[in-house]
């Protein structure tokens, strides 16, 4: 079973990315071929700084690793090593109908948030085809949010398949966590560096507890009973804390005696311990970047290994060998 997916590094990651893409990929690394790659490409829609761009790239691969992924199991690469997905890229978009990229829910969010209208952030679905098609992917682990992406990626691979051959093009099928495939934010908006909500993965004790502490609450008196249904702290909470741990939560919210400050270190604390391992790891790959460089080139030559084999045949199809 070949696998594959991607996360952009266009900032920290946080535990949206976590939970909604990287921890569902990274355990599918026992159960196939993995390949999972840094999207600077697509970050280029969002960026226009270089050396940012750098940084974040860096900082991706830094994440991975110390979440779990095994080079000796999975193949971790950037996507602008590959040259050959803009050529997949472009086969595709002559295919792609204008109507398919205009219904893209991503393309009307981002234009709603005021980035610029251009030709990549439009065309970013065959963008995203070509990154999943360019390794015969099968299974795609993706967030809920980016579902529609993946119904276009059949789209367009049916569509070079009816025209060019069946074999052309392997469609491949999503795989989605429905429950933690959308992590609210401190502001109870989906959890998205776009609206500034975001609980990242690695940080200072005292500045992550303060955006803890940051979570929309309402009014209710310390004595009273609180709300648990649409319950920011217990959606966040439940990612973290054992199923004990979670009853007494929502035993004390619902008995009332304990204010929200409570609940909020409570939060907290499990999700600084959670992660204690990952900073941890990070910490450590950190005194060692030359192991990680190491680690994306020999992942870079060995997806494009993969990614020639597939646009020769696409090549061979559609006539341009």
């Amino acid at each position: 079973m070949r696998i594959l997916t991607g996360l952009q590094p266009s900032g920290k990651l946080h535990i949206g990315n976590y939970f909604g893409a990287m921890h569902p990929a990274i355990k599918l690394q026992d159960q196939g071929e993995a390949f999972y790659f840094l999207a600077d490409y697509h970050a280029m829609t969002s960026m226009s700084d270089a050396e940012t761009l750098r940084q974040n790239t860096q900082d991706l691969a830094l994440d991975f690793l110390a979440c779990g992924l095994d080079p000796e199991k999975a193949t971790i690469f950037r996507q602008s090593d590959i040259p050959e997905v803009c050529e997949l890229a472009w086969i595709l978009s002559t295919v792609c109908p204008m109507g398919l990229l205009e219904r893209a829910h991503s393309y009307k969010d981002k234009i709603a948030k005021g980035l610029d209208a251009n030709h990549a952030l439009f065309a970013y679905p065959t963008l995203m085809a070509a990154d999943i098609l360019l390794y015969d992917s099968e299974v795609v682990p993706v967030g809920k949010d980016q579902k529609q992406h993946l119904e276009m990626t059949r789209d367009l691979a049916g569509k070079i398949n009816d025209r060019f051959g069946e074999e052309t093009l392997v469609i491949p099928e999503a795989q989605i966590q429905e429950n933690t495939a959308i992590v609210p934010g401190l502001d109870g908006q989906k959890m998205s560096k776009s609206y500034n909500n975001t609980l990242p993965l690695c940080g200072a004790q005292k500045a992550l507890r303060k955006q803890v502490m940051r979570i929309t609450t309402d009014s209710t008196p310390v004595e009273d009973p609180k709300p648990t249904e649409d319950s920011n702290i217990i959606s966040l909470y439940k990612l973290f804390a054992t199923d004990a741990e979670m009853q007494q939560m929502i035993a004390d919210h619902n008995a009332g005696g304990f204010g929200y400050g409570d609940f909020k270190q409570r939060l907290f604390d499990a999700y600084w311990e959670y992660f204690a391992p990952f900073r941890a790891k990070r910490e450590e790959l950190e005194k060692n970047l030359d192991y990680v460089d190491q680690v994306i080139t020999a992942g870079s030559q060995k997806a494009r290994a993969e990614a020639t084999k597939v646009l020769d045949r696409v090549r061979s199809a559609v006539g341009l060998r």
